[in-house]
């Protein structure tokens, strides 16, 4: 199998690959014995994308330090100070 973005010897060049994806309809349906390129897994995104969530909630204190730094950053804006470079500076 070959690696993504190579085309093997006896395959279809990039032109008639264009040629091929500008003729092609939109909004036609999949058949229903498609498969995904390079055996990707069946799914509307791939696990290494979009990981799946954990099942795990914050801590409290992870919950109180994070809603700190939120209301640190909001209450900055509002005195006139910017951060957006990492220094706090006058607006």
């Amino acid at each position: 199998m070959e690696p993504a973005g190579r085309l093997s010897e006896g395959s279809i060049g990039e032109a008639e690959l264009a040629a091929l994806a500008l003729a092609a309809d939109p909004d036609a349906p999949l058949a229903p014995d498609a498969v995904p390129w390079l055996g990707a897994p069946i799914g509307l995104l791939p696990e290494w994308y979009m990981a799946s969530t954990s099942g795990r909630s914050a801590s409290r204190a992870r919950r109180l330090l994070a809603l700190a730094l939120a209301v640190g950053l909001v209450g900055g804006c509002a005195l006139g100070l910017c951060v957006t470079s990492g220094w706090v500076q006058l607006a």
